[in-house]
């Protein structure tokens, strides 16, 4: 009796931790599993979003601060380039005397502070004026500037050039010079006595108020400023005159139709717009007619 209520010597009886696990119900483990599993991710993540939203709502002032100094930084320098007027000021007239300091080009005939010649036209000036120079004893001064401040109109600032480049009459005396200003579109020429006599008034004044002015306007400062270098060289060599640009016919169209045209137009628009009527009174009737045969 004592053998067989002995538990150590009964197999049944004798269970290791290891056969108790699986005599559990599969279904009491994952209880507590999924229990342990759930609550954990719910109680750090409840944790984590205050921190991680947290972070936008305490960035966004101060970038909001800094695209606000930016945007003022920006403002405040376009108010001072736009409403400063010593700038443009200075650098205008420093143009203007700076050509009037510089003196007459050595290597070549041309002053083109406007920047607006080609190195073609600048090559053909050079070849056609240093062989009038050389065969004449005339100089031919070409500038290009782009907008006049110290002086009222372009013969004052050519008389200026000539006076300062050339102080003296025997020094300027054979000296012409030529000034386009590209802003205003007009330009002079001036000299000394020897150069007004050799080329004459009616050239000079045809040169000033054909070729220079009229190229200018319509851009087309290289054939201006070499047109008006034939047109003086030819003059000094006793040639017949060139001539000045063509004269296109300034005669603008004018906008108003005739009657036929009128009349045609008229009728293409009665057309549309009583057909447009049309569509729009047929098409909700016969929806409607539609709507209410189908009840």
């Amino acid at each position: 009796m004592e053998t067989i209520l002995y538990p150590h010597s009964s197999p049944l009886f004798n269970l290791k931790p290891s056969s108790s696990k699986a005599l559990f119900f599969p279904s009491n483990q994952p209880k507590s599993s999924s229990l342990s599993l759930i609550t954990r991710p719910v109680t750090s993540n409840l944790k984590k979003q205050p921190s991680e939203s947290a972070k936008p709502f305490l960035s966004l002032p101060k970038s909001w601060l800094s695209h606000a100094h930016h945007g003022l930084a920006a403002l405040a320098l376009s108010l001072a380039l736009n409403f400063c007027p010593v700038l443009p000021t200075n650098s205008a007239l420093a143009s203007e005397f700076d050509v009037l300091n510089g003196g007459p080009p050595q290597e070549s005939y041309v002053v083109d502070d406007a920047g607006v010649l080609s190195r073609v036209t600048k090559s053909d000036l050079k070849r056609l004026l240093s062989d009038l120079d050389s065969r004449k004893n005339f100089r031919i001064n070409f500038i290009t500037v782009r907008k006049l401040t110290s002086k009222a109109d372009a013969f004052e600032y050519a008389d200026q050039v000539l006076e300062r480049w050339y102080p003296t009459v025997e020094e300027g005396s054979n000296k012409g010079i030529v000034v386009l200003v590209t802003s205003q579109k007009e330009g002079a020429v001036t000299g000394g006595p020897a150069f007004v006599q050799a080329v004459g008034d009616t050239i000079l004044d045809a040169t000033v108020s054909e070729n220079l002015p009229v190229l200018a306007t319509e851009e087309k400062y290289n054939e201006a400023v070499f047109s008006s270098a034939k047109r003086l060289v030819a003059a000094i060599d006793g040639l017949p005159d060139p001539g000045g640009p063509s004269f296109k016919d300034n005669k603008r169209e004018s906008n108003f139709k005739s009657r036929e045209e009128t009349e045609e137009k008229r009728g293409q628009f009665t057309f549309v717009v009583g057909g447009l009527l049309v569509i729009a009174f047929v098409v909700p009737m016969a929806q409607y007619y539609a709507y209410v045969s189908k009840k």
